[in-house]
């Protein structure tokens, strides 16, 4: 059912469904066709995904543009995770066009820590596997100021380095998206991980946006917070629901609240949705 499905229930249906031999769950509806040029696909993390709404930006793009989505949205992905499952590439190649998300840096492998593509992360030195917040965190409080700004940059160029590498293994036209709460340049602050990872997507300036937005055709800047917090509301009873955001991740803490602050609320996925849709509509023909 995956883990958004069973987390979210009882806020919304997110209609998931295994992608052919990939072997991995995504959001629905799932297209009536994947033949080559009659879909369009959107990839990025649970911004793309679309946590706590009925109709994300690529699912509003589908019924303006009259052309089926393939929603790629990863919770937790980074552009490594799709380097990682060629596969995923193969479909986007086939559809008529991409809208990359621009995602998290802590998804980001580094000399310390293995990610996989994905937010939840292995330490080299040990094995363990934890969250980035915690094991960032503890960098934060045990490295030394130098040695912190070095495993940033590097994260950063790995970061960079991937996306790079991603956006060239995209044949069709590719549309890169910045969504996010913030504009991207910020200024980086270690006052505790919060302050350090800046808001989503996380660890990613203007400087890092710059080495890549030459790979794609398009970019398009959204920055909003229409809507934020959200309430929850149950979709069986219609009243206001809590819900722990961290569900099954003790790493992070109880996150139980009546209001999503995290996830991008309905109205940011509609503003969104509004300014991908003329770059959209100039590769459909």
């Amino acid at each position: 059912m995956g883990y958004y499905q069973e987390r979210d229930r009882s806020i919304t249906n997110y209609q998931m469904f295994e992608l052919g031999n990939t072997g991995l769950s995504f959001r629905g509806p799932q297209p009536h066709t994947l033949a080559q040029g009659d879909y369009f696909t959107c990839l990025g993390a649970a911004q793309t995904f679309g946590c706590f709404c009925d109709r994300p930006y690529p699912n509003l793009l589908a019924n303006w543009l009259k052309l089926p989505v393939l929603n790629l949205g990863y919770g937790g992905a980074g552009p490594s995770f799709f380097l990682h499952n060629s596969a995923l590439i193969d479909y986007i190649n086939r559809g008529k066009f991409a809208i990359v998300q621009v995602m998290s840096g802590r998804s980001e492998s580094n000399s310390l820590f293995d990610t996989g593509g994905l937010e939840y992360i292995r330490r080299r030195s040990d094995g363990e596997q934890l969250g980035s917040e915690p094991a960032y965190q503890e960098l934060l409080t045990t490295c030394d100021r130098d040695f912190f700004n070095q495993i940033i940059a590097e994260t950063r160029q790995n970061w960079v380095s991937s996306y790079q590498l991603l956006l060239s293994k995209i044949k069709v036209p590719k549309i890169l998206l910045w969504f996010s709460e913030r504009e991207p340049d910020y200024q980086l602050t270690y006052n505790n991980i919060y302050c350090l990872f800046g808001k989503f997507p996380h660890l990613i300036n203007a400087q890092a946006i710059a080495q890549i937005i030459p790979f794609a055709n398009d970019y398009i800047q959204c920055v909003s917070t229409r809507g934020m917090p959200q309430l929850l509301i149950n979709r069986l009873t219609g009243y206001p629901t809590t819900l722990n955001l961290a569900y099954q991740r003790p790493d992070l803490g109880d996150k139980t609240s009546f209001y999503n602050d995290y996830y991008f609320s309905p109205e940011m996925q509609r503003d969104a949705a509004t300014l991908l849709k003329s770059a959209c509509q100039q590769y459909l023909y």
